[in-house]
């Protein structure tokens, strides 16, 4: 899995599916150098435990889905694009607002609209809002992410087959001119944040795939609740989880640890795009790049290779297969 499962046991956050953040995609948009495309990936289609398909309803009208971008370096929210869905029967629209400012705490009427009314796509039509300089998608989407999830969970014991071949996933894209973005370079992270307690409680967050199912051990859901400023405290988790998998002493389990550490995503618009120094594509093998590390070099990757239903436009995201 990527950040898929991100709840105990391989369950969902807070026990909803709509929830659980996948992964993210931060890249320059192709043929156009002076914009970014953000991907939010939640609410996978097909659960592990239990196993069997999740709801049809995409995202949690009680809920915000954030991109947070730390614009100095100090590994604070400096800006956010939150968005919050509604229904209309079986229908939902999104709205979208950037925030500026370091808190998390949300109210409703936070941050400058930016996007407004959406329709969220529940086919293979990609319903595409256009507001100014920005461009917005939300709906089912193809899942992009490969990787052999079963072999993964069999102690890295691979045999190629990719588990997320005709699965579906909700995606939230949005296109922004990088002056946006507030920096030449930038650190993103994506979160859901729960709000059917009636407050704003964190229910899952991360940039990098993977880490959440395999490193934070016991303490997951101190690690879901957290924020990058606060990684420092996970450190000596990781390193637990990687004497374990990889078989490393405690001071190279701890030099690894440093290197998922903090949980951040770096991306420079007018750089060289390449994971897991810059962003990330859709087609970045992600796997052979985190599996060398947690294995301490005795395994490779998982044989596994990128979808082929991408879009050469936006939301680039193929069709989804139940539709």
């Amino acid at each position: 899995m990527s950040h898929h499962y991100s709840g105990p046991d391989l369950t969902f956050p807070h026990g909803d599916a709509r929830l659980d953040f996948t992964d993210l995609y931060v890249f320059p948009k192709p043929g156009d150098a002076s914009k970014s495309i953000l991907i939010m990936d939640v609410h996978p289609s097909v659960g592990l435990n239990p196993q069997g398909p999740t709801t049809e309803e995409p995202f949690s009208t009680n809920a915000l889905y954030e991109l947070i971008i730390d614009s100095n370096g100090d590994l604070n929210a400096d800006i956010a694009y939150s968005v919050r869905f509604s229904a209309n029967g079986s229908e939902q629209t999104a709205t979208v607002r950037r925030i500026e400012g370091s808190t998390y705490d949300r109210s409703s009427n936070d941050g400058k609209v930016i996007v407004e009314g959406a329709p969220v796509s529940m086919g293979r039509e990609a319903k595409i809002t256009s507001a100014g300089e920005y461009r917005f998608f939300a709906g089912w989407r193809s899942d992009p992410f490969f990787f052999d999830t079963l072999g993964a969970l069999n102690n890295l014991t691979f045999t190629g087959q990719d588990f997320f071949t005709g699965k579906d996933v909700c995606s939230i894209a949005l296109e922004v001119p990088n002056s946006d973005l507030g920096s030449d370079r930038v650190k993103i992270w994506a979160r859901t944040v729960d709000g059917r307690s009636g407050s704003w409680v964190q229910a899952d967050r991360g940039a990098h795939p993977q880490q959440v199912p395999f490193l934070a051990g016991d303490q997951k859901a101190a690690y879901l609740a957290a924020d990058p400023s606060k990684d420092v405290e996970f450190v000596s988790v990781f390193a637990h989880s990687l004497e374990h998998t990889g078989g490393y002493v405690p001071d190279e389990a701890t030099r690894v640890a440093n290197i998922f550490l903090p949980d951040i995503m770096p991306y420079e618009p007018k750089a060289q795009q390449s994971y897991p120094k810059n962003g990330r594509a859709l087609t970045e093998d992600v796997v052979a790049y985190f599996v060398p590390l947690i294995s301490n070099g005795k395994v490779s990757g998982d044989g596994v290779s990128p979808h082929t239903d991408l879009l050469s436009d936006f939301p680039y995201l193929g069709p989804p297969h139940n539709s």
